[in-house]
C-alpha cells in the first residue's frame, strides 16, 4: 500500500510540474505576441535607465497631459477622446511605470513618485509646458501631486471622477469593503502571473461598457505585467492621499470638475458588501467630495454628468473633451497669443 501511495504521489507531482511547465510556456509566449500584435503606441522614452510610453498628438499650447486611474489600460483609458482634444492643441496620454509597455520602477510608487516620473519623462520627450493636467480618479490625486511639486508648469486641470484625499475616511460610514481588501485577490494573482494564471483568466473578458475592443485585447495581452503595477500603486494610495491632503490648493488655476452622477451598479454595490440605500449614501458623500475639489480653485467649473459612471471619459467622451477645451480657451485667454 505505501509503494502505490508513492507510486500515485509521484504522479500527481508530475501531472503538477506538466501543468506548471505548459503555464510559463504560455505566459512566455504570450509576452511575444503582445510585443508584435500589439507593440507601443506613440513611442518609448528613456528616462534614465528606463523606459516610459509616451503618445503625443495635435500640436498647440497648452499641452494636454492625461493621468490614467488605478486600472490595467494606462495610456488607453483616453482612446476615445485623444484624437478630438488633439485637433484643437497638442495631447500626450502616458502610461505610469509598470503599465502596458513602460518599464516598472522600483520602491513604491505614490503621488510624489508618478510626478518625478512625469516630469522626466515630459523633459526627456522634449514636451514643454504650460500644461493643462486631466486625471481620472486616482489619476486626479497624481496631478494635484504634480501640480504640488512643478506648479509653474502647470496652466489648468480637469478632474474626472477623481480621488479625493479624505475618501477614505469619509466612505467608512457606508463601504464596509476597503481598497486593501478588494485588493487582495489581485495582490496574490501578480505573484503567480508568470505560471499564466493571469493572462488565462483575462484572455477574452468583456472589456468596459463603450470600450474599444482593441483596448480590451491591448490589455489583456499585457495584463500579467501591468497588474503588479495596479498593485503596486493600490498600496501607495494612502501615502498619495496624505501628500495632496497637505497641499491642494490650486490657485486661480482654471479647474474643470466632472462627476459621474449615474448609480453605482448593482454589480459593484455587491463587490463592496453594500445595499442600494447605502450606495445612494455613498454618491451623496461622493458629490460632496467633488465640490471641495472644486473649490481647491478660484476659477473653476462642476458638473455632475447624471448618465456616466465612473469611466466618463468612457460613457460621454464628449463631456470631458468640452471641460478640456473650456479650460484651454481660459488659459490661452489669460495668456494670450
Amino acid at each position: 500500500m505505501r509503494r502505490w501511495l508513492r507510486y500515485v504521489a509521484l504522479g500527481l507531482g508530475a501531472i503538477a510540474a506538466l501543468v506548471l511547465l505548459v503555464g510559463v510556456i504560455y505566459e512566455q509566449n504570450g509576452h511575444r505576441i503582445a510585443a508584435r500584435d500589439y507593440p507601443p503606441r506613440g513611442r518609448l522614452v528613456d528616462i534614465g535607465g528606463r523606459r516610459l510610453q509616451l503618445d503625443c498628438r495635435g500640436a498647440g499650447s497648452p499641452t494636454i497631459v492625461f493621468e490614467s486611474g488605478l486600472a490595467l489600460d494606462g495610456s488607453l483609458s483616453w482612446a476615445l477622446v485623444h484624437d478630438s482634444i488633439a485637433r484643437f492643441t497638442r495631447a500626450c496620454a502616458y502610461s505610469r511605470a509598470g503599465l502596458l509597455w513602460s518599464d516598472p520602477r522600483a520602491g513604491p510608487q505614490t503621488g510624489s513618485s508618478v510626478a518625478e516620473d512625469l516630469h522626466a519623462l515630459l523633459r526627456a520627450a522634449g514636451e514643454a509646458p504650460p500644461l493643462v493636467l486631466v486625471g481620472h480618479s486616482s489619476g486626479g490625486a497624481y496631478v494635484v501631486a504634480y501640480t504640488q511639486r512643478y506648479g509653474g508648469d502647470v496652466a489648468g486641470l480637469v478632474l474626472v471622477d477623481a480621488s479625493h484625499p479624505d475618501q477614505v475616511a469619509r466612505f467608512r460610514e457606508v463601504t464596509p469593503v476597503t481598497l486593501h481588501q478588494s485588493m487582495r485577490g489581485p495582490a496574490i494573482a501578480s505573484r503567480f502571473a508568470w505560471t499564466g494564471l493571469v493572462r488565462m483568466a483575462t484572455s477574452g473578458m468583456p472589456g468596459q461598457p463603450h470600450e474599444p475592443v482593441e483596448v480590451t485585447r491591448t490589455k489583456a495581452a499585457y495584463a500579467s505585467t501591468s497588474l503588479k503595477a495596479v498593485v503596486k500603486e493600490a498600496n501607495g494610495l494612502d501615502a498619495t492621499f496624505a501628500e495632496v491632503g497637505r497641499a491642494h490648493q490650486l490657485g486661480e488655476r482654471p479647474l474643470f470638475v466632472l462627476t459621474a452622477g449615474a448609480p453605482t451598479p448593482a454589480d459593484e454595490l455587491k463587490a463592496m458588501q453594500m445595499t442600494p440605500a447605502q450606495g445612494q449614501r455613498r454618491k451623496e458623500i461622493w458629490i460632496a467630495l467633488q465640490n471641495e475639489e472644486a473649490g481647491w480653485s478660484s476659477h473653476s467649473q462642476h458638473t455632475v454628468v447624471d448618465d456616466a459612471t465612473h469611466a466618463i471619459q468612457l460613457d460621454r467622451p464628449d463631456v470631458v473633451i468640452a471641460a478640456v477645451r473650456s479650460v484651454v480657451d481660459s488659459v490661452r485667454a489669460r495668456r494670450g497669443p
